[in-house]
């Protein structure tokens, strides 16, 4: 019986037509150009290396290079000693741009003994595979260059081509001494991927390897002759092979999925939903060191919390639900996080209830109030507060207190308090008044909301916090103003029993 075919069948099968159909566009030659002009376009593409590329590698291209692409190939071929390393965050095509490079160098006779270096062998070989596939097939290059493939030489880890260009996969901490294309030292090296997460955790390993690539492997190349070392990797942990080779390299390029602007370093090839559809199922941690080039350290700061049961909320004198609103109207995430968490003491203890921590709209952040007082359900008093400084409090003027009347007029009126409060810095707050609570097990997370996901977002942030501030903190900030509300309403049930200071919360209320 014949198969239907379904949906994913035929984009497989529409991907493989568009490849094969680039792939035999890259193969067209012309069997009539005369060997005068033949000579005359190798000689004009050679003179444009992105014009080269598009001619002989057009099957390899997904869309147009960034400019970032185009400036790093240009150092790297004008400079005949050059040291570089670029710390492109994944899919934007660092390992293939460096394929188009050797090739161009080695066909046009500019580097004639190549290394390329990986954390194992098989994973050098599996870098080095693309160049001799395309030495092996690509039916332009044999055209123009001629066959390449040297019979006897002509292996997975180590060949040489009919242009005099030699290439050897090596692994980390391989001897690569000895290694010599004729009078030819390597004249280009290329270090891709050398680090892993395991060794990373380990500083030692990463010394040793470090000390490797010092003292054998970087110095096989001609003192007097002309060289290139290229790094290519993310900045995956503070201290790993790409950090020591930054503080030695000639040109440092550092690129983000996003540039400054938040844009996509990349617009031709993402947009800004192919990111944030990918970014928002990883981890913060995940993401800022596999894409922004930020390696955040779990536990500077806190390094574990205590889950346990809730008591009754009828057991609770009152509840604070804190709300930090954050500028943006966007689920986008790039923006800031905005929050709101119920949070109570009982018994010398501080416990975190439940709550949100997201990108969301301001209509949703205002949401977000009634689902605490439906989860409440009215077992205690709950006093909603919302951060208000004043910076935020035109903002808050103009948009919230509009946006809560409108929703009063269907779900029920509810009291919003702003916490006009001067903050010290942050990150100060948030280790001076939480951690403390947090060590001695006095800062208490509902276990019962242990895999809701805004909780969880929670605890990232607090575990990733740290004096940089590199990582979102806006929950943790969120819960250092609630407990910060509890402990004043505290002093007024109790006031010999704190002393915090002059400050207080606004009164001004919707």
């Amino acid at each position: 019986m014949k198969q239907r075919q379904t949906v994913k069948d035929k984009k497989s099968v529409e991907e493989w037509k568009e490849f094969y159909g680039s792939l035999m566009k890259a193969a067209i030659v012309d069997d009539t150009e005369s060997y005068a002009d033949r000579t005359k376009r190798i000689a004009r593409l050679e003179s444009h290396p992105e014009e080269w590329f598009k001619y002989y590698l057009s099957h390899l291209m997904v869309c147009e290079p960034a400019d970032f692409q185009k400036r790093a190939t240009r150092r790297l071929i004008e400079h005949g000693r050059w040291y570089e390393v670029r710390a492109w965050s994944r899919e934007l095509a660092k390992s293939t741009r460096s394929v188009f490079e050797i090739l161009y160098l080695a066909l046009t006779g500019q580097i004639h003994n190549v290394l390329v270096v990986s954390f194992s062998e098989d994973s050098a070989k599996r870098l080095m595979l693309p160049i001799k596939e395309e030495f092996e097939n690509n039916l332009r290059i044999s055209n123009d260059y001629g066959q390449q493939p040297r019979l006897g030489s002509w292996e997975a880890g180590e060949f040489t081509t009919t242009v005099g260009c030699s290439f050897r996969a090596l692994g980390a901490k391989q001897s690569p001494r000895g290694t010599r294309n004729k009078t030819f030292r390597p004249d280009f090296i290329l270090i891709d991927d050398i680090d892993t997460d395991e060794e990373c955790r380990n500083p030692d390993r990463i010394t040793d390897k470090w000390k490797w690539i010092e003292e054998a492997l970087i110095p096989t190349v001609s003192i007097a002759g002309n060289y290139r070392i290229l790094f290519n990797g993310n900045i995956i942990a503070k201290y790993c092979c790409i950090t020591c080779a930054m503080q030695k390299a000639m040109h440092v390029d550092i690129i983000n999925i996003r540039d400054k602007n938040g844009l996509p370093s990349w617009p031709q090839r993402h947009s800004n939903e192919d990111i944030e559809s990918l970014i928002s199922v990883l981890n913060t941690s995940a993401v800022q060191k596999e894409y922004f080039n930020n390696p955040l350290s779990e536990g500077d700061v806190f390094k574990e919390f205590t889950y346990a049961k809730i008591p009754p909320l009828n057991k609770f004198r009152f509840l604070i639900a804190y709300g930090d609103p954050a500028p943006s109207n966007s689920k986008n995430a790039k923006g800031s996080y905005k929050s709101v968490f119920l949070t109570g003491f009982y018994e010398e203890k501080y416990y975190i209830i439940t709550g949100f921590l997201d990108h969301v709209t301001n209509a949703e952040f205002v949401e977000w109030y009634y689902h605490i007082r439906d989860f409440v359900n009215g077992k205690t008093q709950v006093y909603n507060y919302i951060e208000n400084n004043k910076l935020q409090e035109p903002f808050y003027e103009q948009v919230f207190i509009p946006l809560f009347a409108e929703k009063a007029k269907t779900q029920g009126f509810i009291g919003i308090i702003p916490d006009m409060r001067q903050k010290p810095d942050k990150f100060s707050r948030i280790e001076g008044n939480l951690e403390p609570l947090n060590r001695l097990g006095k800062l208490v997370i509902n276990e019962a909301e242990k895999n809701n996901p805004h909780m969880q977002r929670l605890v990232e942030q607090f575990l990733l916090l740290d004096a940089q501030m590199k990582a979102p903190a806006d929950g943790p900030d969120c819960i250092e103003g609630a407990v910060w509300i509890i402990n004043f309403k505290l002093t007024q049930f109790r006031p010999d029993s704190f002393k915090f200071g002059e400050r207080t919360p606004h009164s001004k209320r919707f």
